[in-house]
């Protein structure tokens, strides 16, 4: 079954590039991260990875490209792997406060160009 899920990862791989692509060439997405248990092997019990989703969708403004998702696995939250997702990135980004998205919204950002912070209204 394995190997059937790895060949199958494999002829997905196109769709998958397509995707990312159509998500990080919007003017503006959001992105967030989500804690989702993973199995440590060897320690018989579970650890604590991330889960990273970055999207797009204009429809509420009116726009008429289609929305989509792009979603990465890290191992743990630092920030040097939103930084790694959005490197070919420019645009607004809205996202929570947490710290590791700091460093996208520096003015000196040597990448392909600015990211706007756009903060999340929380209640």
């Amino acid at each position: 079954m394995c190997d059937w899920v790895g060949q199958a990862a494999w002829l997905l791989q196109p769709i998958v590039a397509g995707i990312r692509k159509h998500v990080f060439a919007a003017e503006k997405i959001h992105g967030d991260d989500t804690p989702v248990p993973v199995l440590s092997p060897g320690l018989g019990r579970t650890k604590t990875g991330r889960l990273w989703v970055y999207v797009r969708d204009d429809r509420p403004c009116c726009g008429t490209d289609p929305p989509a998702a792009v979603y990465f696995y890290t191992p743990d939250r630092g920030g040097v792997h939103p930084a790694a997702h959005l490197a070919g990135f420019s645009g607004f980004l809205q996202a929570d406060a947490y710290a590791g998205f700091e460093a996208l919204y520096d003015a000196a950002r040597t990448m392909l160009g600015p990211i706007t912070e756009v903060a999340c209204y929380q209640r």
